[in-house]
């Protein structure tokens, strides 16, 4: 469908089809997002309390899928939270139960998904069936943050290891959930728009002067990997920088910023002061909502890098040149555009990515 060379110094960007075509906007919603591994929740923040089910929308507006977290003993599964019987959904809210119990009909399933009862079925035949078991499905889990995905066509274990590399010395399980400063901006723009401008550093001198004050542009690099890309941003060594112990890979190093996007719509900014998630949630092809959560480590770098001011304002000024960008596309006479060799590596990789799995 779409041809994106492999050789950034020959290849073009993906033209305005793919971000106005509402055929295109359908088959990412099946192609990419229900083949990849979706950021879900955190299992701490879920399970806090005594409630041991917890009914949640993967993607909600997008993929849509109406799940259901169940957490026995230490183990913590997802299901389909639809009963197999008349697709009820089965629990509204969390809950502490001892068995799921469809309110519609009566059909019970055990924590474990196992359909175990179901009144006036005496006389059904060939009954019950494997597919009368809640579907369940694959759950991944990095350090308490919980991942899964409808049809995964990539080892999650590879994402996991490449996290590790780099950031396996953070205690992040210990990092203050700071739900004061959670924020979701709505942006007027295609949510691929919105990765485009995450994916590059290019932008940095021109749209993010206070961003860009903390950062050495030039020694600014992207590395990509398996459905990933990773951006360091490093200071002149004036500024707050990680402690990197002995033998990490960057140790030595000036490393004030670690930049990770996992395929397709979730980031992790990682600074001294701690971690920003980023998750991007397509509503519409021309609007997208995207949430910002943040998790401490240190709340006095925290304020002294001025962490959510900084964010504020890098975010709407991002907003501002995407949501340009969208206007941009609607233009008789743009096609497309060339690929910085230097400066573009990770924009270049993920529109390779969308053009691969469009493909199959």
């Amino acid at each position: 469908m779409f041809d994106i060379k492999k050789s950034i110094e020959v290849a073009s960007t993906l033209p305005p089809e793919f971000y106005q075509s509402e055929e295109v906007w359908d088959l990412c919603r099946e192609k990419i997002f229900c083949k990849s591994w979706l950021y879900l929740a955190d299992e701490n923040l879920l399970f806090k309390g005594l409630d041991n089910v917890f009914p949640i929308t993967l993607l909600e507006n997008y993929v849509d899928e109406p799940l259901l977290l169940t957490k026995v003993e230490e183990e913590t599964q997802c299901f389909t939270n639809v009963c197999t019987h008349r697709g009820f959904l089965l629990m509204q809210n969390p809950a502490k139960v001892r068995k799921i119990t469809c309110q519609y009909h009566g059909r019970r399933f055990d924590l474990n998904g196992q359909f175990e009862f179901m009144p006036e079925f005496e006389e059904a035949e060939d009954f019950p069936r494997p597919c009368d078991h809640l579907h369940k499905l694959d759950l991944k889990k990095w350090r308490q943050f919980l991942f899964t995905a409808i049809e995964p066509v990539f080892d999650f274990s590879i994402l996991f290891n490449r996290l590790e590399e780099r950031l396996g010395f953070l205690p992040i399980e210990d990092f203050r959930f700071a739900a004061e400063y959670t924020k979701t901006y709505n942006v007027h723009a295609h949510w691929a728009l919105y990765c485009d401008n995450y994916l590059e550093g290019f932008h940095i001198p021109f749209v993010h002067q206070a961003l860009g004050s903390i950062l050495d542009y030039g020694k600014y690099t992207t590395e990509f990997y398996d459905q990933m890309v990773l951006q360091i941003g490093y200071s002149d060594g004036s500024g707050f920088c990680f402690d990197l112990p002995e033998g990490h890979i960057d140790h030595g190093k000036n490393v004030t910023a670690y930049y990770y996007w996992v395929f397709p719509n979730f980031m992790l900014n990682f600074y001294p002061w701690g971690v920003q998630l980023n998750i991007v949630k397509p509503i519409t092809k021309d609007f997208t909502k995207v949430e910002f959560l943040y998790y401490i480590k240190d709340q006095k770098i925290f304020d002294l890098m001025e962490g959510d001011k900084l964010a504020e304002k890098t975010e709407r000024e991002d907003e501002f040149v995407v949501e340009a960008v969208q206007k941009g596309l609607q233009s008789r006479f743009y096609k497309s555009g060339r690929f910085s060799p230097k400066r573009e590596k990770g924009v270049h990789y993920f529109h390779r990515l969308i053009a691969e799995h469009l493909s199959v």
